[in-house]
This record gives C-alpha cells, structure tokens and sequence, in this order.
C-alpha cells in the first residue's frame, strides 16, 4: 500500500512557505482535514496558495509566501480539530504586527497552551488565552522581540513553535528547555531551519540560541509518506499475521514513529527494507504465537500509543507502554480512552500514570478479544488503532465517530478492506 503524505512535514511546509520570500512548491502533501485546517490558516495570514490535484503525477500546492510580513485577519482563525496547526500557528503569529486569534473545535479547545503562550510574552509578543483557562481560543499580538525565554515541551511542538518563530523576531532568542518530550519531531523541525539556512545553536537539546532577524526562502520539496499512518497498517499485519509493504516512507527521515518498526520487531514480526517498499510480516501459524509482549518507551513516539495497545492484545505474555504522559494531552486522554474502549472488546489492560500495561491474548488461543461496540471519541488514532484490533477480533466490531479517520487518514477505511480482501479475513469492521 502506498501511505499517505507526513501530516508533521506538510503542516511545516505550509508554514514555512507562507513565512518566506517569492514562491514555493510543496509536492505530495497529505490532503486531510488537519492540512486542510493548516492551508486555511495560511490563507488567512496572507499566503496565496494553489492547489494542483494529483492526477498521473504527485499533486501539489504552490505557495506565494508573504516574506514575514503577515496579513493580520479581521476574524480569528479556526483550526478546527488540528492541534499541530494551533501549536505551530502560535509561534508565527508571534511574527506579525498585530493581534491574531487562534480557535478550534471542542477538542482543540480543551488542549493546553498555557506554556506555550506564556514562553510566547517572555519574548515580548503579547499572548493570552481569551477564555482565563490556559487554552484555545489564544490572542497573539506581536511584533515578536526576541530575549529569553524557557518552555517545559509536554508536547515537542511546543518547541518547534518557537523554534520557527524566533529568525523572525527583532534580536537573538536563547530558548531554554527545561522538559522535551517527542524528541524526533523537534528534529524534524531543525532539519527544516537547516534546510532553509537559519542560524541556531543547539546546546543538547536544553538551550537553544536563535539568531534574530533572519528570513525564511521558497523551496522546493516533495513529502514523504507519514510512519504514524503507516503504524496502523504495520500493526495489522502482526495482528493478522499477515504482510504488508508500505510505500513511499523514507527511512532516513526524522519520524520518531519510524521507531515503531523495530518495536514490532521486538515483538516477532519481521521488517526487511526492499527496492518496493518496506515488507512488515507479522508472525505466522494459526495461533501465531510468535508475537510476543515487551516493554516499550514510546517517549519519543506517542502516537503510536493507540495501535500498539492494540496490537499487545494478541502477543502473548505482558506488554508495557511506558513514559508517554503526553499520550494524555492529545485530541483525547489516549491512555484512559485506549483502556476503556479495548476494555470493551475483553482485553486485559490497566492504566499506568504515563501509560498502560496489557495482558496478551494471542489469537487462535480462544482468548482473543471479541467484537464489540466502541467508541472512537472522534479521535482519529483511536478510531484506527480500534479498526485494527477489529481484524484479530472475534465477530463484528462496530466503531462510532469512524469519521474522524479523515483528519489524517481519508483513506483508512478503503485500505482495510482491501487488507481485509487480500488476506480473506472475515473478522472485524466498521
């Protein structure tokens, strides 16, 4: 299967593209509802931005960026269920002349902001949260200029916010980073500022100093495919026992999820890197009693939270996904909602304070877990990672909010069933 386009890079790219000189092209972007949020938020702030679909060739977006000089939007822009755009957004806001306001859906509007902005005024740009309670709506009211500032980064994006707006801001910035969690996308961030010729000095990841004044270019760049997409696919083949090839990933890209690979790994499937693609078998035999538990510090990947509490209820033995307090502050509690909702179809699991610890029940024991109603919660991940475990699931699974796949995903449901198809599997749905 050919995996969709890294959601984390065309949210950058969009942003980047927008904040720099002349015009840029960003080729293969992922089209879903969070880009969508993102584009939007572009336009807003003054990128003109066609979108060429894709056809025989990749497709594109062709940004004319507004070289730091953001338009300031009369009304405030919504970014509806993306998180990443709120965060991201935040920062280059901070560049403008003028009072920008960030809103979003009932999700969107329970997630936390209040490190972000205030690290934001320690800059000098005025940012508060409207409402009094440390979230969305935000007012940011820039010019940005530069100083001192340190973040506790619950969420890596917290960081890369920052990290983007800082070149733009009046004189140098020294970020001191007293908490990072989700390292590899930070990463992903400073491989953009390199890319683009930013000066910076990173001191280990707990200080940065950004050079102030600076300008971002227009490029030219194609994405590569999302590992976090490509988790859901990965863990259903050693859920089925079956393979996949996933196409398009770059292994030399910065996803922390790519980690997710050597995880399942860990648990006895088989990985091997081929001129197609990447080949994920899961392990073979009616019981398939070759997937196994494991402890995993999924730290740097919290996304991959949902599938693989999924995946570990058909290993056999204890799996423990541990250090992922994160997990907790996405569209929904993942670590309470993963455990509820598994719970449901018969897994045995139980919540720890940064994760959750699983039981396995290997199929073809007769303990595996059983086809229930469930509930995604209108988060795309859950309602993903439940498709998968609705596969290895006795009888029907029936999940609710199954929508929410598009922000990322638009076309899950279509690949599972042709997964569904290929492997002549009669369990599971929608």
């Amino acid at each position: 299967m050919l995996v969709p386009a890294s959601k984390s890079h065309t949210i950058r790219a969009l942003l980047i593209a927008t904040l720099a000189e002349g015009e840029s092209r960003i080729v293969n972007p992922l089209d879903s509802a969070d880009t969508r949020a993102c584009l939007a938020a572009c336009r807003a702030l003054g990128a003109e931005i066609v979108e060429i679909p894709a056809a025989a060739e990749p497709g594109e977006l062709v940004v004319r960026g507004v070289a730091g000089r953001l338009r300031i939007p009369e009304a405030p822009i919504d970014v509806m269920n993306s998180g990443t755009t709120l965060y991201l957004a935040a920062g280059v806001a901070a560049a403008g002349r003028g009072e920008i306001v960030l809103d979003g859906d009932r999700q969107t509007r329970s997630r936390p902001i209040q490190p972000l902005i205030e690290s934001i005024g320690r800059l000098g740009a005025e940012a508060r949260s409207l409402n009094g309670n440390g979230c969305a709506p935000v007012s940011i009211r820039g010019p940005l200029k530069g100083g001192r500032t340190s973040i506790e980064a619950h969420t890596s994006q917290y960081l890369s916010s920052l990290l983007l707006a800082c070149p733009l801001a009046e004189t140098d910035s020294q970020i001191d980073v007293l908490l990072l969690n989700e390292q590899p996308y930070a990463e992903m961030t400073l491989r953009w500022l390199d890319e683009q010729g930013i000066s910076y000095r990173n001191e280990g990841f707990t200080r940065f100093v950004v050079k102030g004044r600076q300008r971002y270019r227009s490029f030219v760049k194609a994405v590569p495919g999302d590992f976090s997409s490509a988790t859901f696919f990965a863990c259903a083949a050693a859920i089925t026992g079956s393979r996949v090839t996933l196409r398009g990933l770059d292994l030399s890209d910065s996803q922390g999820d790519k980690a997710v690979l050597s995880m399942l790994e860990r648990m006895g499937c088989r990985v091997e890197a081929r001129g197609d693609g990447i080949l994920v078998s899961g392990p073979g035999g009616e019981a398939r009693a070759g997937l196994r538990g494991a402890d995993l510090d999924l730290n740097a990947t919290p996304d991959a939270l949902p599938a693989l509490a999924a995946t570990a209820c058909f290993a056999s033995g204890t799996t423990r996904l541990l250090n992922v307090p994160q997990a907790r502050l996405k569209e929904t509690d993942r670590i309470s909602v993963m455990r509820e909702e598994l719970g449901k179809m018969g897994a045995r699991i139980r919540e720890l304070p940064d994760g959750l610890v699983i039981e396995g029940r290997p199929a073809g024991t007769g303990e595996s877990l059983s086809g229930a109603e469930v509930s995604g919660h209108d988060d795309h991940r859950v309602v993903m990672a439940l498709a998968i475990a609705g596969l290895g699931a006795r009888g029907t699974t029936v999940i609710d909010s199954a929508e929410a796949a598009r922000v990322t995903f638009p076309s899950f449901f279509q690949e599972v069933e042709r997964l569904r198809e290929r492997e002549g599997s009669a369990a599971g749905g929608r």
